[in-house]
């Protein structure tokens, strides 16, 4: 059996490739920068404030050094605590929501009171003005998506609560597990910027006690340097 081979001036169709779902990406590359931002600042305050055998250093340098070093202890410490505690409780609650929304939502069909549109760009869905009941025998109206060119009359599923409000697809298992793994995931830089806000605090606080000892001590100092001078 012989390969087909394409007329000349023919145009040869290429194989459509899936898309990436580039919304991911783009908050996946803006996490893993606002992750690089908190390491150079924590990276930064280390640096300058860890205890060493420098004579010069004062009870208040030692004191912020070991500040420091307190709080990268507590931080290695608690990240993995509060990434799975976060998980558990975003899970948690993310399954109770799953369980009422499954439970009290339902699709009703919708008659719609008029023609949906039929231009728009790609992957429209125009929206129509219909009408539907409720769970409890209500009759409501609102507008709905449709499909481009359907007609007036023609019906729709769509999802309502017990009373009779749309509200959108229920969530999913896997919506909910994706949810309480992105929680899990903040819950450990909310942590380290907390403590790194803490460590700068503490810094600024100790400078300030800092300058006023050598105000104090240049006071001192200053007549004995004059005299010599």
């Amino acid at each position: 059996m012989g390969t087909s081979v394409p007329a000349a001036g023919s145009i040869v169709s290429r194989p459509r490739l899936p898309r990436r779902p580039i919304v991911a990406m783009e908050g996946k590359a803006r996490m893993r920068r606002r992750l690089a931002v908190v390491a150079e600042r924590a990276t930064r305050v280390v640096r300058g404030l860890w205890p060493d055998r420098n004579p010069l250093r004062r009870t208040l340098d030692r004191v912020e050094g070991a500040l420091v070093g307190g709080l990268t202890v507590a931080f290695l410490a608690c990240a993995p605590v509060a990434a799975v505690a976060a998980w558990h409780a975003a899970y948690s609650y993310g399954a109770r929501a799953e369980y009422a929304q499954q439970a009290a939502w339902h699709q009703v069909p919708a008659v719609l009171l008029a023609a949906a549109a039929t231009n728009g760009y790609t992957g429209y869905e125009p929206v129509v003005r219909a009408r539907w009941i409720a769970p409890d025998g209500v009759r409501r109206t609102g507008v709905v998506p449709a499909l481009p060119g359907a007609a007036a009359g023609s019906t729709v599923r769509v999802w309502v609560d017990a009373a009779g409000r749309l509200t959108g697809p229920p969530l999913q298992p896997l919506q909910v597990r994706d949810q309480a793994a992105l929680v899990a995931i903040l819950a450990p830089i909310v942590l380290g910027e907390i403590l790194l806000f803490t460590g700068q605090l503490a810094h600024y606080l100790l400078g300030r006690r800092r300058l006023a000892a050598w105000d104090a001590e240049w006071r001192v100092i200053s007549p004995q340097w004059t005299r010599q001078r």
